[in-house]
């Protein structure tokens, strides 16, 4: 199991909270390693996430939700 991680988008404040704009994958859905998985926010950065790994996704957070950065979003089994 691997998981997938928000990314640090502010060095500034590297445990300040972001959202999940949109997800790519639906949860169970198979993906390829580097797949683009979901698009994070911190402030006005943005940034893609890929999947680390390939495997089946499990969503963990949902679009539109507050989280902060390195926090586990999904898993990939």
């Amino acid at each position: 199991m691997t998981d997938v991680i928000f990314p640090p988008l502010s060095k500034e404040t590297p445990d300040a909270e972001g959202v999940l704009a949109t997800w790519f994958v639906a949860d169970g859905a198979t993906v390829s390693a580097d797949q683009l998985l979901a698009e994070v926010q911190v402030d006005k950065v943005s940034a893609e996430v890929p999947a680390p790994a390939a495997g089946v996704v499990r969503l963990l957070v949902k679009e539109e939700e507050a989280v902060r950065q390195g926090t586990p979003i999904a898993r990939i089994e």
